[in-house]
């Protein structure tokens, strides 16, 4: 399975990283309707930091954000969201080899994510700390730049100019 095209069924709702119930059962190769009656059937296993259902308004948002096709504009039921733990919580309720492999690839996308985002968090705090070690330098460079730029724009000014004299 490829992390790539889980990546894409990752969305951001209520601030967490989730994936949706249609988006999970494709990946597991069954229907949706047998995946929320599992869920429902063990609905305790499944806080409200595991699993929400969408409101109207998200799911509208959802699909305008996203470009989504209209393959889930007939359904009587709003989506259920999984966050990471959820889907986790899922192997639980799902037992086939399938259900098991998806949920490994699922959970290592998700850990991927965490990472790069830990990554790009720890490149700006530096980056800032060095600004911050550094800041007369850059003070410099600044300066230096805008000196450039100013004698570049006195450079066309005088370019620009109607010349007297002998042609």
């Amino acid at each position: 399975m490829q992390l790539q095209h889980i990546t894409t069924k990752i969305h951001k709702i209520r601030g967490m990283k989730v994936m949706l119930d249609y988006d999970l059962a494709e990946l597991y190769e069954t229907e949706t309707k047998y995946l929320k009656r599992s869920v429902r059937a063990n609905i305790r296993r499944f806080p409200p930091d595991f699993m929400f259902e969408l409101s109207k308004d998200e799911f509208k948002n959802l699909r305008c954000n996203n470009s989504t096709s209209n393959k889930q504009g007939g359904t009587r039921y709003l989506p259920f969201a999984f966050t990471e733990q959820g889907v986790a919580m899922l192997s639980t309720v799902l037992s086939s080899e399938k259900a098991i492999e998806v949920n490994i690839a699922i959970i290592r996308t998700f850990v991927l994510i965490r990472q790069f985002a830990l990554s790009h968090k720890e490149l700006t705090e530096k980056l800032k700390e060095m600004e911050n070690k550094y800041n007369q330098h850059f003070h410099t460079i600044y300066e230096a730049i805008d000196y450039l730029m100013k004698n570049d724009e006195v450079d066309k000014k005088q370019k620009n100019r109607r010349r007297i004299g002998f042609k």
